[in-house]
């Protein structure tokens, strides 16, 4: 990215704001490193989805915006909306939708995940994907920082919260994205056949070979029928600090 640009950027950032480069069609986001940053699960995320020719998306808890930014570079999809409760989170998003010119692919909504089907109404996209929180209620760490916490805690929305209204948002046949724990991979699959959202297809990620794994990727289909893929592994590290060339690949570099 040429100095000039980078300048003219980086007066659209309010204090504390940065802005970083996501290698993809020259794309941008603005974060706030006190606040909560993207990590790893919404790039693998943004991998793993599927989003054809034509489609609608909708990204669930959508943060600053990084998952519909990267599924716009990535896919030919017609049209991306992030939802977001926080109202500063969803500014910055907003501001990177801007900076990358995206306007009219991407649109950012402030509203609450809860309220979703309400807001956008029923069998409104062929695509739901989502990153949401991964602990109930006070489980693991606790945060003193409330943007954080709520990104990390099911503070204000829980898993079913964002499985029923994924059923109700996508079109028949609509297809749901999610990235989680494995500690929970029970309790999803539970929740997801509940509601109507047939796993289809899963995909556990370990950051070594010979680690646990501690994130897993799923794709589940409203109305499918119940038969599910286990794609192999995704490692992340081939050895401390250098990724395997999977990883480099659904990074961009």
């Amino acid at each position: 990215m040429g100095e000039n640009l980078k300048l003219t950027m980086s007066n659209n950032l309010k204090p504390k704001e940065r802005l970083d480069e996501l290698h993809r069609n020259g794309y941008v986001i603005i974060q706030d490193p006190h606040k909560f940053c993207f990590g790893m699960d919404a790039v693998l995320l943004s991998g793993f989805a599927r989003v054809k020719k034509g489609e609608r998306a909708l990204d669930l808890g959508t943060g600053t915006g990084i998952i519909p930014i990267l599924l716009e570079a990535k896919t030919e999809g017609e049209h991306f909306t992030g939802l977001e409760i926080q109202e500063e989170s969803a500014d910055m998003a907003a501001r990177s939708v801007e900076l990358n010119h995206l306007e009219e692919k991407v649109a950012i909504v402030t509203g609450d995940i809860k309220d979703a089907s309400g807001l956008f109404g029923a069998s409104s996209f062929d695509v739901v994907t989502t990153n949401p929180p991964y602990m109930i209620g006070s489980h693991g760490l606790a945060c003193k920082n409330q943007a954080k916490a709520v990104a990390r805690h099911e503070i204000l929305c829980t898993l079913e919260d964002v499985l029923s209204e994924s059923a109700k948002l996508l079109k028949p046949r609509g297809r749901f994205y999610m990235v989680h724990r494995p500690f929970r991979l029970a309790e999803i699959m539970c929740g997801m056949a509940k509601y109507g959202i047939e796993p289809k297809r899963m995909q556990l990620v370990y950051p070594f070979v010979d680690k646990e794994p501690n994130m897993v990727l799923i794709e589940g289909l409203k109305g499918g029928n119940s038969r599910l893929k286990v794609e192999k592994p995704l490692i992340v590290y081939k050895e401390p600090g250098i990724y395997t060339e999977e990883i480099y690949d659904i990074y961009g570099y």
